[in-house]
């Protein structure tokens, strides 16, 4: 398998100093690079490709020995591959006739990592073996860095990437080889059903906690954006404020990932088989307002319904439960969500007037009640295990 692990930073002054120079030319350089690809085809219809920015990489780090020559050639064709890719997912949307999106140059807030694609190649990780009892980190043009390793790394080590948040930087390690950590049978299987006002429901009947983290920092986050409001643009203060209000945000999504890490792993030990909905989480957070001919209705209501969504954070859930099951050797099934919280569990009458309120659960045709989410997990259950027949049948 392959597996990702984080790990927190801890330069020095000269070292933080370095990192944020190395980004920041990084940063110039794939603006460069984007402009070089826009004014060549603007002008002369040119098409430039990444093998022919990667040819002049080596010209622009002679002419500029002291700025773009300190860094890791390989880092810097990442940046370019980077840019690439940009460009490839653009054709690719105008292409399918989507938005296409054409590729953006990257503000200072906008381009926070840098990635070295093989460790050994302008990189080392654990550096410092023989150190007794700290990890290193060595880049080049920055040293050893220290790592806060909190847990030990399986696997090969393929690629390092290096990324800030806020005043803090991370260093994000992608693993091939990872061995599996398969986890005794139990022999059950469940349905879960997502929610906000309990991020998962059960098919047992067990009930989840949504913490919602973003509702109880509001007050915080309201209180400092409106401080960030009155600062002037460009000014230190302005500068700190930004910060503030960036390491309130940030402190949030460690919350909701470890909310997630947490439910995962409950699910992944008690059970062998794990069925949940297919949710398209970005369509169903679209905002309701519309267009000034043809407005949308109860707007308010939609766009307080979808911050509800997001701030459970349904979609790290899932990918953290995706990730926790293939370690663990649990199968997961993905179900289309259509109907499983209007249909009777018990009888399999479905209406949209069996769904009384929210919590509520009373089936029109047979009386049947039950919690509405616990009813819907057991039809999501049973959509499951009906697939994994069919397929287990051709």
């Amino acid at each position: 398998m392959r597996r990702s692990y984080k790990f927190l930073l801890r330069p020095t002054a000269r070292q933080a100093a370095a990192l944020a120079a190395c980004l920041e030319d990084h940063r110039q350089l794939y603006n460069a690079a984007l402009e070089h690809r826009r004014t060549a085809y603007r002008k002369a219809g040119v098409t430039v490709r990444y093998g022919d920015q990667s040819a002049d990489l080596k010209h622009i780090r002679a002419d500029d020995a002291e700025g773009q020559g300190r860094w890791s050639f390989s880092s810097q064709q990442a940046t370019l591959r980077r840019l690439d890719k940009a460009f490839v997912a653009f054709f690719t949307r105008v292409r399918e006739g989507r938005t296409p999106g054409f590729p953006r140059f990257k503000g200072r807030g906008w381009f926070d990592t840098l990635e070295w694609p093989k460790d050994g190649d302008g990189c080392r990780w654990d550096s410092q073996p023989e150190h007794p009892t700290a990890t290193f980190v060595r880049l080049q043009g920055i040293g050893h860095v220290r790592v806060h390793q909190h847990r030990p790394v399986q696997g090969r080590v393929k690629t390092i990437s290096v990324k800030r948040e806020g005043s803090r930087w991370y260093v994000v390690l992608s693993c091939d080889d990872v061995p599996a950590q398969p986890l005794a049978s139990t022999g059950a299987a469940v349905g879960v059903d997502m929610g906000v006002v309990s991020l998962v429901s059960t098919s047992d009947g067990e009930l989840l906690d949504n913490p919602r983290h973003l509702e109880a920092s509001a007050g915080r986050l309201a209180a400092a954006q409106q401080a960030l409001a009155r600062k002037k643009r460009g000014s230190k203060r302005r500068r700190e404020a930004v910060a503030r209000v960036a390491a309130l945000h940030a402190k949030v999504r460690r919350q909701r990932v470890d909310g997630a890490h947490k439910a995962a792993l409950t699910l992944v030990r008690s059970y062998d088989v794990i069925v949940h909905e297919d949710l398209r989480i970005v369509n169903m957070t679209r905002s309701a307002s519309g267009t000034i001919e043809q407005p949308g209705r109860n707007v308010a209501a939609k766009s307080g319904l979808n911050r509800s969504i997001l701030d459970a954070g349904w979609g790290v859930f899932l990918r953290v439960l995706a990730r926790k099951a293939e370690s663990a050797g649990r199968e997961l099934i993905a179900v289309n969500p259509a109907n499983t919280s209007r249909t009777c569990s018990r009888c399999g009458h479905c209406a949209k007037e069996n769904r009384v309120t929210q919590a509520e659960f009373a089936c029109t045709a047979c009386g049947h009640t039950a919690h509405a989410d616990v009813n819907a997990a057991i039809n999501i259950l049973r959509a499951g295990l009906a697939l994994r027949d069919a397929a287990e049948a051709a």
